[in-house]
């Protein structure tokens, strides 16, 4: 069951800033009805902040009492696509929070199909202090990327980590850490030259981030600069180019191997 909860962020005063639901919300439900949409998904293990990610991209605040996520919520943000350009349009931009439950029961990835349909981008949500989180990347990319087929089909060899299994995929990925905070600074160095390869094999920028602190997507940062870049790239595939259709899955399981993680 996909519970949808009609929130929106604003960038701009196109609409109005403050409560989730201000008092006119029949004026908002109606701008927010006339804005082309996209859907992304935000897919990672449970725990890894997820729902606190999502509620600080779409609220800009911190959520005070993160719970777990049962099947899917959908937050929406509003997004004006090329800012400060004369192409500029304003978006909304649905995040599908998707339950983080990597069981390899069949009930549970057929559950999760569901969400995966007409998908337009992935952010892929990793804990930077949990390093089993950001392994599973792997499988939560193939399972939304390849909906016919299961997780296990990823084969874990001694070869080489084929980065054309990505740079085949249509749809963009952004890869964002959680938990920087609770990096030790003598250790974060190593961690981040870790988590680089994964930003390496996703084809994907990376962003690392403290969900409790709103600064860390602070307007003008190169995290923001980030996160607005993934954003058009979406629109840009969905609206704006001559093959829109999204999620078009993989013809072949590839081999993988997770060597370039730098894992113990």
């Amino acid at each position: 069951m996909c519970a949808v909860a009609m929130h929106a962020r604003t960038e701009g005063n196109k609409f109005p800033r403050g409560d989730i639901f201000p008092q006119n919300t029949q004026t908002l439900t109606s701008n927010m009805a006339s804005l082309d949409r996209v859907k992304v998904l935000v897919l990672g293990d449970s725990g890894v902040g997820k729902s606190s990610l999502v509620h600080l991209l779409c609220q800009n605040q911190v959520l005070g009492n993160p719970s777990w996520t049962v099947g899917c919520s959908v937050d929406v943000r509003i997004h004006d696509y090329k800012e400060g350009t004369p192409e500029e349009k304003t978006f909304y931009i649905e995040l599908w929070d998707v339950g983080g439950s990597v069981g390899s029961a069949s009930s549970l990835k057929s559950t999760r199909a569901v969400f995966y349909n007409s998908v337009n981008g992935i952010i892929l949500v990793h804990d930077l202090t949990n390093k089993k989180s950001s392994q599973n990347l792997y499988r939560w990319s193939l399972e939304a990327l390849n909906r016919d087929s299961s997780p296990t089909g990823v084969i874990v060899s001694n070869g080489d980590y084929d980065r054309e299994q990505f740079a085949e995929n249509p749809v963009p990925l952004l890869l964002i850490g959680t938990k920087f905070d609770q990096i030790p600074e003598s250790k974060r160095s190593e961690v981040l030259t870790r988590t680089a390869f994964l930003s390496e094999d996703f084809l994907a920028e990376e962003i690392n981030l403290d969900c409790t602190n709103p600064r860390y997507l602070a307007a003008g940062t190169s995290n923001a600069v980030k996160l607005s870049r993934f954003f058009d790239k979406v629109i840009e595939k969905r609206y704006f180019t001559r093959d829109p259709s999204p999620m078009a899955a993989f013809t072949d399981r590839k081999r993988f191997n997770f060597k370039s993680l730098h894992y113990d």
